[in-house]
């Protein structure tokens, strides 16, 4: 069905092809949109029952859920005004959240959602995303900067280290899944997790303290508690996107939770085998087969915790972040990288299964 309506764009020549690229592009970003409007209804809900209250009920009221108070939540904030300090660098002030959510959603381009469904199969995938999630922060430094307050100045040196820190930590994890998979391709990471042992084929077996080191850096590379020193309500009142309201506000709303999903996807592409079963090889049932149901359930297990660490532990200081970053979790990460290349010298890891 996919193949026949490309060649019907196709058909139109170029015209044709830029159309093409124009319905993948939105077939990506319209349910990217949508997930981060019911995730942010669904961080809600599950910090209110953890606080044992009930959260959003009566917007949409449907089972005791209040399932369209995010669509309300967005519609305000694009309606209200965006007031621009009086000393703010203008240009600047309104490029910053541009520049946090291109990268956020450009990251989206090479990430596969089941064998075949990715928007570009670009074979140095895992370089691109790098390279995208480290853009980000230009719309953090430019916001804190170009606000022209002390508070959102700090808060942005604040996210500039922690992202610098822990992107580091964050790179070296992704070197053990290349050595492993011995490819840059997203969808090749997964074929090699396949085999006939279920879930022990995964890498999070093999790659265990790079699994753990990847999300908890996802975790700090966003900004999410208990690494929210960025965002430090109680120390500098909200932190870089203090002076940003309306429209401006709600686009670095999306871009944070757009990267909480990606983060969450990754983890399960590139560590717990994607879209493949745990009881592939084990069963010829539907439990057995390949599935984008079984990456969107990994994937959510991992967006949960998400809400789970900022319903349950407390902020770090910042030497504590700073000190977990460089510390421990970089020379972990090159200890396991090295043990990982004498594994796939002595071919331990069999690309495909």
């Amino acid at each position: 069905m996919i193949d026949i309506i490309r060649e019907f764009f196709l058909s139109f020549g170029s015209f044709g092809l830029v159309l093409w690229t124009l319905v993948k592009i939105m077939v990506v970003v319209l349910p990217i949109t949508v997930a981060v409007a019911f995730y942010t209804l669904i961080e809600r809900k599950v910090i209110g029952w953890m606080h044992v209250r009930h959260g959003p009920v009566y917007i949409g009221q449907i089972f005791g859920i209040g399932v369209i108070q995010p669509f309300a939540d967005t519609f305000k904030m694009l309606f209200k005004e965006l007031i621009v300090p009086a000393n703010a660098h203008r240009f600047l002030y309104r490029l910053a959240p541009i520049l946090a959510i291109a990268p956020a959603l450009a990251a989206w381009a090479v990430v596969p959602f089941d064998d075949g469904l990715v928007l570009s199969n670009a074979n140095a995938g895992l370089l691109y995303l790098l390279a995208m999630t480290s853009m980000g922060i230009y719309g953090i430094v430019i916001a804190g900067w170009a606000s022209n307050s002390k508070y959102a100045f700090l808060g942005a040196l604040r996210s500039t280290a922690q992202v610098v820190s822990y992107e580091i930590a964050m790179g070296f994890a992704l070197v053990g899944v290349l050595v492993a998979a011995g490819s840059l391709n997203l969808t090749d990471i997964v074929r090699a997790q396949s085999g006939n042992a279920g879930f022990f084929e995964w890498f999070w077996l093999p790659l265990l303290p790079l699994f753990v080191i990847y999300f908890i850096s996802g975790v700090a590379e966003t900004n999410r508690a208990p690494f929210d020193v960025a965002e430090g309500e109680s120390e500098i009142v909200a932190g870089f996107h203090v002076e940003y309201s309306g429209a401006a506000f709600a686009v670095f709303f999306l871009a944070e939770y757009a990267n909480m999903i990606l983060v969450s996807l990754l983890a399960s592409l590139l560590f717990l085998g994607g879209w493949l079963s745990p009881f592939q090889g084990w069963t010829d049932s539907w439990l057995g087969a390949p599935s984008a149901l079984w990456l969107f359930a990994k994937a959510s297990f991992f967006a949960f915790c998400f809400l789970w660490f900022r319903a349950t532990f407390p902020r770090y200081r910042y030497d504590q972040i700073m000190r977990l970053g460089w510390k421990v979790f970089i020379p972990i990460t090159i200890v396991w990288i090295v043990l990982v290349a004498f594994a796939g010298y002595a071919n331990w890891f069999v690309v495909g299964g």
